[in-house]
């Protein structure tokens, strides 16, 4: 049987498009509570068996330096065999290296610590990855919406991830595992979960049907690049993704660290960054329509504006301060979000669906290697310039995707 095209009454979407965000968005859920629960404790867990805190970073590295690796196998079995070869493959790996972090944490051994880590990661950048996923059957003016739609299911697993690190804790403790590789054991059953429900039910394969379709004038939008796609549009889309990933990581990566230094304990440090993940994902549904509406260039600039404000408030901020700490996380969330959405819709309208897959798990390669570089040099400025000196200095740099837009010289629009 014959493939069904768009509809007249709605062309620019597929009578397969609700069925795959449907099951997209489940495994979302899912997948949030895997990158939620692990990304809360991995800095303490580090810095637990290491003994220091100035290698801290070290986890937020591993994690994305994994992930980079992750994008890249990912976009490649996508390109070969669909999404959801692709994205189930990286779930798994996610959850096989979340459980190798609890043998790690469970005989004290750092090199199997530092491989875990590094394979955990896969389930960061596949996580990252289902977002393409949405906009395989949507043309350019909805892309936006489409990509929002995937984020912001990640938020209910987002959210409960963090604030299950201490049940999971204790549960780790009576069985003899150390209190911090609990949540991690959550990790691997969640990203496991996500896994199967991508490979039971993501089919048909949206990308697969995208490209089956590729002939037809019904889905010329979703085929082909808008006009606007262009090098420029690639440049400004890469630099909002990369710039924001750069600094969120690395001033979440140390604010876990920056709260225990202060006296906070797990529930108050699991409590911010939750807040700051709700603010990943949750706004999703408005930058979507603000991306579709509104144009894509003024959400990234947004993204640089807020992410500067994060800086400010948390420079600021009193350490004693839950609140004010909560509210700088929770600005940083924004503007990756923002950076994130707006970014991905760019470099969207401006990619051939023959080499699309490929190309953005390319992509994620750089955002997932700035994130790396982030995540490293974090616990080195914390220790030379301080907290306040990290949060300032990548206000400041989310600020530079205004030259590029500048440069560029291009609006991209759908």
């Amino acid at each position: 049987m014959a493939t069904p095209s768009r509809t007249d009454s709605d062309p620019s979407t597929h009578p397969l498009y609700r069925r795959t965000l449907l099951v997209l968005m489940t495994s979302q859920v899912f997948g949030g509570a895997g990158l939620g629960a692990g990304v809360t404790v991995g800095a303490l867990l580090v810095a637990d068996m290491l003994g220091s805190t100035g290698l801290s970073g070290l986890a937020a590295a591993l994690f994305t330096v994994g992930s980079a690796a992750g994008a890249w196998g990912v976009g490649r079995l996508s390109q070969r065999s669909g999404r959801r070869v692709g994205l189930t493959a990286g779930y798994l790996a996610g959850a096989g290296g979340g459980g190798a972090v609890v043998l790690a944490a469970a005989v004290d051994s750092i090199p199997l610590l530092f491989l875990a880590l590094l394979v955990y990661g896969a389930g960061t950048a596949t996580n990252l990855q289902a977002r393409y996923a949405g906009t395989d059957l949507v043309g350019a003016d909805r892309r936006g919406r489409a990509i929002s739609s995937v984020l912001v299911a990640t938020t209910l697993g987002a959210v409960a991830g963090p604030n299950l690190v201490g049940i999971t804790g204790e549960w780790a403790g009576s069985v003899g595992i150390p209190a911090l590789a609990g949540p991690f054991a959550l990790a691997a059953a969640a990203y496991g979960i996500g896994a199967a429900v991508l490979h039971l039910f993501l089919r048909p394969d949206p990308l697969l049907v995208a490209r089956a379709e590729a002939g037809l004038a019904s889905t010329v939008a979703a085929a082909s690049p808008s006009p606007a796609g262009h090098r420029g549009g690639l440049l400004i889309g890469a630099t909002a993704m990369v710039l924001t990933q750069v600094v969120m990581v690395a001033v979440m990566t140390m604010t876990p660290i920056h709260m225990k230094s202060h006296g906070h304990g797990l529930g108050a440090t699991g409590l911010v960054i939750a807040i700051h993940i709700a603010a990943m994902y949750l706004p999703s549904p408005i930058t979507g329509i603000l991306v579709d509406r509104v144009g894509r260039i003024p959400v990234v600039v947004a993204a640089g504006v807020t992410l500067l404000a994060a800086g400010v408030v948390a420079a600021t901020a009193s350490a004693d301060s839950v609140v004010a700490l909560a509210v700088a996380l929770a600005l940083l969330g924004l503007g990756w979000n923002l950076g994130l959405i707006g970014g991905t819709a760019i470099t969207a309208d401006s990619l051939p669906l023959a080499t699309q897959a490929r190309t953005q798990g390319a992509l994620d390669i750089s955002v997932a290697l700035a994130g790396a570089g982030g995540g490293m040099a974090s616990g080195l400025v914390v220790t030379t310039a301080g907290y306040q000196g990290l949060a300032l200095s990548g206000g400041v740099l989310a600020m530079m995707i205004v030259p590029v837009v500048l440069w560029s010289g291009r609006r991209p629009r759908p």
